[in-house]
């Protein structure tokens, strides 16, 4: 049985986001890799959530001002205990790239798919999100022939000097060989 149906994930909590639209010519060929935390280096609260679907109470935080009518997504994030949440399908473009460039090629939300990790650069991930991480890779291996370990990268890779996540705290050894491990 495919993992993905219309580009839902048949696991986690759905929470969608108004914040997408069509993928130009539908491709799917780069994964990456993403750190949120609201307010920062806080976890577990409601305002990842919030922020993805356009109602962030910017009066809960003084910090939140800087994000009043953003307009921002993910297709996934993944929370400090594992808890898989979807937001927009794979099989539209999110908007959580923003100005980046991959291998030449300009605007990487219209290829890639976004998974954040409820975290910081400085904080470890927890063992629950690098197993989770794990499975999702691996179901959007199967979804999406053109992805591989090799195509799978950081904010920071595609925005160097202007994103660090996921940080040095993300263990990329650990993550990529634990799926090389599964025959990818």
């Amino acid at each position: 049985m495919k993992p993905f149906k219309a580009g839902w994930i048949d696991y986690g909590r759905r929470c969608e986001s108004p914040h997408f639209n069509a993928r130009p010519d539908g491709e799917v060929s780069l994964l990456v890799i993403h750190n949120i935390s609201l307010p920062a280096g806080k976890f577990g609260t409601p305002f990842i959530d919030q922020l993805f679907q356009g109602c962030l109470e910017v009066e809960a935080d003084p910090s939140f001002c800087e994000l009043k009518g953003l307009q921002v997504s993910a297709h996934f994030l993944i929370r400090r205990d594992g808890e898989l949440v979807q937001y927009v399908s794979c099989d539209d473009r999110a908007w959580h790239a923003g100005v980046s460039c991959y291998q030449g090629r300009d605007g990487c939300n219209d290829f890639a798919v976004g998974i954040e990790l409820e975290g910081t650069d400085n904080i470890a991930y927890t063992d629950e999100q690098y197993q989770q991480l794990q499975q999702l890779t691996l179901a959007l291996f199967e979804a999406y022939p053109m992805l591989n370990v090799g195509s799978i990268v950081g904010h920071c890779d595609i925005a160097p000097g202007r994103k660090t996540d996921p940080g040095d705290s993300f263990d990329w050894p650990r993550y990529k060989m634990s799926l090389v491990d599964k025959g990818n």
